[in-house]
């Protein structure tokens, strides 16, 4: 009996964690191999996508923008994503004004609004309403396609299954997000100013000229650009897990779980890199009283 064997006699639940913990490296880099030709073919795909299934890409483009069944009755993801904004932004609102008026500035609050909200209250927001209401409905979606053996069908017919669940989705997404976060900006500046004016009383034209000040057209565009980002992303990684789900219904319930954990984090990731690569030399404002 070799040395090795007689530790795993030994010591069996500690030969088991040692194994488990070392295979989980081996694992985590197949597991991101694996995400990333998806990632490719899923991207690479989208202008197959448009040009076969061009219907499809329509379909998905109304479900995600409005939603179905019961979410179309509140407006899918523009309604509920207007009521978080307009609860996010006025909360900022709220505190910049309470904090600020400790120290006697409490004017600045319409800057507090044209640099949070922009900079990372829209992005962050935005790309947890686009996990949570549409991501995760595509991972259950797909998922329940794979068990069901509906994808495997997909393939039998000469569909290409990628670019039929995955890429049209990710068009969707893409075209989906202008007018969704568009909105979802206009909300942020509309709601922190009425809360400020008519809540606390401060002037318009005290809160307009600090608004106008700190607000850059540029913190607009970069904010827009991460959002782009961000669709790309959360797409990629809901529909990678959807499409990858095995063990029944157990299983596409934890693609879900996994799939929601993950693009949470990647949307924080995204919003810190892109904030640090765009405002960490130079954060393109000077504060002065």
């Amino acid at each position: 009996m070799s040395s090795a064997a007689v530790i795993r006699a030994r010591f069996p639940r500690a030969t088991g964690n040692f194994n488990r913990y070392t295979g989980a490296v081996s694992r985590g880099l197949d597991e991101t191999g694996r995400m990333a030709w998806f990632s490719v073919a899923m991207i690479g795909q989208i202008a197959h996508a448009l040009r076969r299934y061009p219907l499809e890409t329509l379909r998905q483009i109304a479900q995600t923008g409005l939603g179905a069944g019961a979410m179309a009755l509140v407006g899918g993801a523009v309604g509920i994503g207007g009521f978080v904004v307009l609860s996010g932004a006025s909360l900022i609102a709220v505190q910049g004004f309470a904090s600020l008026g400790n120290i006697g500035v409490d004017a600045f609050t319409g800057f507090f609004a044209a640099i949070i909200n922009v900079r990372i209250g829209a992005p962050v927001i935005g790309g947890v309403l686009l996990a949570s209401i549409i991501g995760a409905g595509h991972t259950a979606e797909i998922g329940a396609m794979r068990i069901s053996e509906e994808i495997d069908a997909l393939e039998v017919m000469g569909i290409n299954s990628i670019s039929y669940l995955a890429s049209t989705r990710l068009i969707a997404g893409l075209v989906a997000i202008v007018p969704l976060y568009a909105g979802l900006v206009v909300v942020a500046f509309v709601s922190p100013q009425l809360t400020t004016t008519w809540v606390y009383g401060q002037s318009h034209g005290t809160y307009e000229h600090y608004f106008r000040t700190f607000l850059r057209p540029e913190d607009v565009g970069w904010s827009f650009v991460e959002s782009v980002i961000i669709v790309v992303v959360v797409m990629v990684t809901h529909c990678y897990y959807g499409y990858n789900a095995s063990g029944g219904p157990v299983g596409v319930g934890e693609a879900v779980g996994r799939s929601m954990r993950f693009s949470l984090i990647s949307v924080q990731v995204v919003v810190l890199l892109g904030t640090l690569a765009i405002y960490g030399v130079n954060p393109n404002f000077a504060l002065t009283i």
